[in-house]
């Protein structure tokens, strides 16, 4: 048995792409008087798409971004910061 750790890298879209769909997301999530931040992180955990709503078409944007992609670009930036 060997204890290595497997390494793997993504094919990551664009962070300025996904920070301007997850800020229109955002937006749409707060003119709809949902907690954004609640409702975003709920969907990063389940893959559940019904946390986002369907105004200004958020729920299809949010789609466009991959979990994987967006929380390896969240922990890469908070640790920048």
């Amino acid at each position: 048995m060997t204890d290595k750790t497997i390494q793997f890298k993504l094919n990551t879209g664009s962070p300025d792409e996904m920070k301007v769909i997850l800020s229109n997301v955002y937006q749409a999530l707060v003119e709809k008087g949902y907690n954004p931040i609640n409702q975003i992180v709920g969907y990063i955990l389940s893959e559940d798409p019904t946390y986002i709503t369907t105004h200004k078409n958020a729920r299809s944007l949010i789609r466009k971004i991959d979990r994987d992609e967006l929380l390896q670009e969240l922990v890469r930036t908070y640790l920048n910061n």
